[in-house]
C-alpha cells in the first residue's frame, strides 16, 4: 500500500445518504478477482445512462469538481460487505472518503485497501459540503498523524478517530503482513523467552 500521511486536495461532493456498496460497484461488475479494473464501474449506474453514454447530472462526471477526497453522505458503504466497494473507490483515485457515518465493515474494507475513511459531525459535513459546492476547488486538507480534517481557506477543522493499528499500517503502507514483517524482531525475542 501507499504511505498515507497527510493530504491536500480539493474534493467531490457526494451528498447522498444511506449509499450502499450495490451503488458503489453493482453486483453485476464482481467478476474479476484482481483488484484493478473496478474504478471504471465505480457509481456505475449513477455516472453513466442505461445506453452507456455518460450521466451529465452525475457529480463524477462534472469537470469542475476533481480531487482525491469524496465527500458522501450519512451512511456511507452500508449493504453487503463486499470488499470490491473499496477496491473500485481506490482504483478510482479516491484516497479520502469522509461522511457523518461509515457502515462498520465498510470501514474495515477501505482501510484495509489503503482508503481513510473519515468520519466527522453532521455539522462538519455539512459545513464541508457546503464550501465545496460553493467553490469546487475549495482545498482540505486530512492530516492523518494529527487526525485532523482542515477546510483550508477557512481554517475550520475536525477531529477524527482512527483505530491506532490501521492508523499505523496507513502511516507506514503497511498490510497486516508487511506489519507483522516490521515486528519480526520483538516476536522472535518473544517466541525465544
Amino acid at each position: 500500500m501507499d504511505k498515507f500521511v497527510k493530504l491536500t486536495s480539493s474534493a467531490i461532493p457526494l451528498p447522498i445518504e444511506n449509499v450502499d456498496t450495490d451503488q458503489i460497484i453493482p453486483a453485476r461488475f464482481l467478476k474479476a478477482t484482481s483488484r484493478d479494473g473496478f474504478g471504471e464501474n465505480l457509481f456505475r449506474d449513477w455516472r453513466f445512462q442505461k445506453d452507456g453514454s455518460p450521466n451529465e447530472d452525475f457529480v463524477l462526471n462534472k469537470t469542475i469538481y476533481q480531487g482525491s477526497i469524496l465527500v458522501a453522505g450519512d451512511n456511507f458503504g452500508c449493504g453487503s460487505s463486499r470488499e470490491h466497494a473499496a477496491w473500485a473507490i481506490h482504483d478510482y483515485g479516491f484516497k479520502v472518503v469522509v461522511s457523518s457515518f461509515f457502515a462498520d465493515i465498510f470501514k474495515g474494507n477501505a482501510l484495509n485497501n489503503g482508503v481513510l475513511p473519515v468520519q466527522v459531525s453532521p455539522e462538519y459535513l455539512k459545513k464541508l459540503l457546503t464550501e465545496v459546492e460553493k467553490e469546487p476547488n475549495t482545498q482540505i486538507e486530512v492530516d492523518l498523524e494529527a487526525q485532523k480534517i482542515t477546510i483550508v481557506h477557512t481554517g475550520v477543522s475536525s477531529d477524527f478517530e482512527i483505530n491506532s493499528y490501521k492508523k499505523t499500517c496507513l502511516i507506514n503502507g503497511y498490510d497486516d503482513i508487511d506489519f507483522l514483517i516490521s515486528n519480526k524482531a520483538e516476536i522472535e525475542a518473544f517466541e525465544n523467552a
